[in-house]
Formats: structure tokens, sequence, C-alpha cells
């Protein structure tokens, strides 16, 4: 077996050599909580970035969904549109509600959302859709938009794929009334762990502060807008640390080269395997034209069930991770007894059967990318 040193990872936090002296600031500082300087500047830089009217730091992408489907008022006897293929945070913040997540199937090509399947599933019970921008490459957003607005219904972008895409230009997170990004060490810029939402709607800000900052006006008084601060409403405490900021201000300084690197690595992907995956029988996903996609993930849809494990297992004898990724959530334990599926998820049953995600992160070299490539065309399609 390969020696541990010489495995290439699936994924690796990005390291720009600055984490340890912003985190040493906010050490020798007296604001270690949430809301300080660093929060302040990270919450600063993804505003601009998406050129949104308010984002606020959270301390993981799961809860900044939480909000979301609270500040849309979901309860119980309403329902929310999310895709079956999704990480459960998705649903979940749905059905904390005691609202019913409906789970339709995704695009072959694409393994995003498919508007036709949102429209089949509508009833005069939702509230909302959860859209998944899947790799960070745009959903239909523009077919999603008429189908919602015109009944009220929200939409919601799952982004903790997306950061740095784009759909024609806008950048992923600017579509929804809310979004979410993650800032998990598994994404292209991290804290560990943390995550943002992204309010499109400035209506929406005050009362996701104060849902944030465990129901009180916390955040107006620090504005100095009020002497003292009080219970108002409904919160929880959804702040991240100062610590975990530091290390996010520091990424977020170094995003353009991070994105260098994994543009690389995507790119040696595509025009390598691209030609491999034709002749075997398997296929890449689709980036549409007008999307520009950040270089999140690379997956290979394999021909076959039995090629799924076929092709991780020979990737981990020469010392590369490859994994599958999401699990259905309408055949899921969770899914069956709290949401509703209109119509089977064969699309979204066949990715977790044959989808195989390649190492892609900042820290692999030229060489590493060789491996990976030589790795996976030498396997045999069964």
């Amino acid at each position: 077996m390969p020696d541990d040193r010489s495995i290439i990872r699936l994924s690796e936090p990005a390291r720009t050599g600055t984490e340890a002296d912003l985190v040493r600031e906010v050490l020798d500082g007296a604001i270690w909580h949430g809301d300080g300087p660093m929060t302040q500047r990270a919450t600063h830089w993804l505003r601009e970035r998406l050129g949104a009217p308010g984002a606020l730091m959270t301390s993981s992408c799961t809860h900044a969904l939480d909000m979301a489907a609270r500040l849309i008022g979901l309860g119980p006897g309403d329902e929310a549109i999310v895709p079956s293929f999704t990480f459960p945070s998705t649903a979940t913040a749905v059905a904390l509600t005691g609202a019913t997540p409906v789970f339709v199937d995704v695009q072959e090509d694409t393994l995003n959302l498919d508007p036709e399947a949102v429209a089949a599933a509508l009833t005069d019970r939702t509230r909302a859709v959860f859209v998944v921008h899947y790799g960070g490459v745009a959903a239909q957003v523009e077919e999603l938009r008429p189908l919602l607005q015109p009944r009220g219904i929200a939409l919601v972008e799952d982004n903790a794929h997306g950061l740095g895409a784009s759909w024609q230009g806008t950048p992923l997170g600017r579509f929804g009334r809310f979004a979410t990004q993650s800032w998990h060490d598994t994404k292209n810029i991290t804290s560990g762990e943390g995550g943002a939402l992204v309010i499109n709607d400035l209506a929406d800000l005050e009362p996701a502060e104060i849902l944030r900052e465990k129901g009180t006006n916390r955040s107006r008084f620090l504005r100095g807008q009020v002497d003292k601060y009080t219970w108002v409403d409904h919160g929880s405490s959804y702040l991240p640390s100062e610590l975990g900021m530091a290390v996010l201000v520091a990424q977020m300084a170094a995003f353009d080269k991070i994105q260098a690197v994994r543009h690389r690595v995507w790119d040696a992907y595509a025009a390598a395997l691209g030609p491999w995956a034709a002749s075997v029988g398997a296929r890449l996903l689709r980036v549409p034209e007008g999307a520009r996609h950040p270089a999140h993930l690379f997956a290979v849809i394999m021909p076959s069930a039995h090629d799924q494990p076929g092709l991780i297992g020979h990737l981990a004898q020469r010392g590369v991770v490859g994994a599958f990724h999401y699990q259905p959530l309408d055949s899921s334990p969770a899914g069956q007894r709290l949401g509703r599926t209109p119509e089977p998820c064969a699309i979204t049953a066949l990715a977790a059967q044959r989808l195989v995600r390649l190492p892609l992160h900042s820290g692999m070299s030229v060489g590493d990318t060789e491996r990976v490539i030589d790795a996976v065309t030498a396997y045999e399609v069964r």
C-alpha cells in the first residue's frame, strides 16, 4: 500500500501561510467572540465579492440554511422543494421548522435541480424552493424564477460549492431572496467550520440579525442605535468565533491565487479525461455556456454501479483518494419519514451509484494531477 505521505487526498484545506499571524492577532486582543474586527473584515469581503446588500457570518452553512428557512416563515403545513441529490442540511433546514421537504430530481448533465420537476411538484402549500448549485455550476435559475415569483415562492440558493462562480456575469448567491455559503474545510476557502447567510433584500437584514443574535437587538446596540439591548423575537446563537474568522480572512486575501491552482487542476482533468470517458462509456458533468464554475469539484459518472467502487478501489491502490457523493434523500430514513416525493428521483439514484469524485485542492502539484490522470485512465471498465 502507498505510504501515507504520498497519498493524494480528495480535499485539503488551503494554506496561505498567514493564518497563524491573524489568529495570533485575535489571541493578543480583547475580542474572541463573534462580530469582532475579523468577522467584520470577512463580512465586508463577501459583500464586496458578491455585490450583495447584506451578509452575516454564521457558525456553519447548515445554520445559514436554518436561518433562511425561519426567515421565510416556514412552518407546519408548508412545503419547500429541495433536490434529492444534496447534503442533508438542505432538507433538515426545512424539516426543523415543521414544514415538509418535497424531494425532486436533478438534471442528468449537471446534477442541478430540474425546473420541470419543480413545476410538477408545486402546490398551494409550496412556500420556498432551495436550489443547490452542484459543484458551483449554476442551476437554471432563469427558468425557476418565472415559476416562483408570481406565486410569491421564495428562492434560496444553497451556494456551498459556488463561491467565485457566476451565471451570465452575475455571481451565484445573488439570484435568491437568500443564499448560503460554506467555510467547511472541504471548500475552496475555509475557516475549518463556518458559513454565511447572504441577504439580497435589505428588509430581511434586521430580522436576520435578531434571529442570529439569540433573538435580541444586540446588533443595533453595537451600532449605537439603541442604548440597551433586549429580547425581541425568536433566535439562537449562530455567530462564529473571531478565531475561525481570522483564518478565513487570511484565505479570502489569497482567494484568487487559490482559485488559479484549482482551475489548473480542473482544466487538466477535463482535457485528459474527457476523451477517456467518451472511449469507455463514462461521462463528465457539463458546464453550460454562460456558467463560470469555481473548480470546486471534478466528478466522473461511471458506466455502471459496479464501476463506482471499482474505480475508487483502483485509485486507492495507487495512493489516490476517490469518493462517491450524496446519497438520495428521498429514499433515506429521515426523508421517507419527514418528506414527500411526488415522482421517483431516478437520476439522483443513478448519480449516487455511479459518480466518483477526484482529488481537487490547492495543495496539488502538476505531478499530483498527472498521477491522478494516469491512475484513472489505467482503470479497466467492467
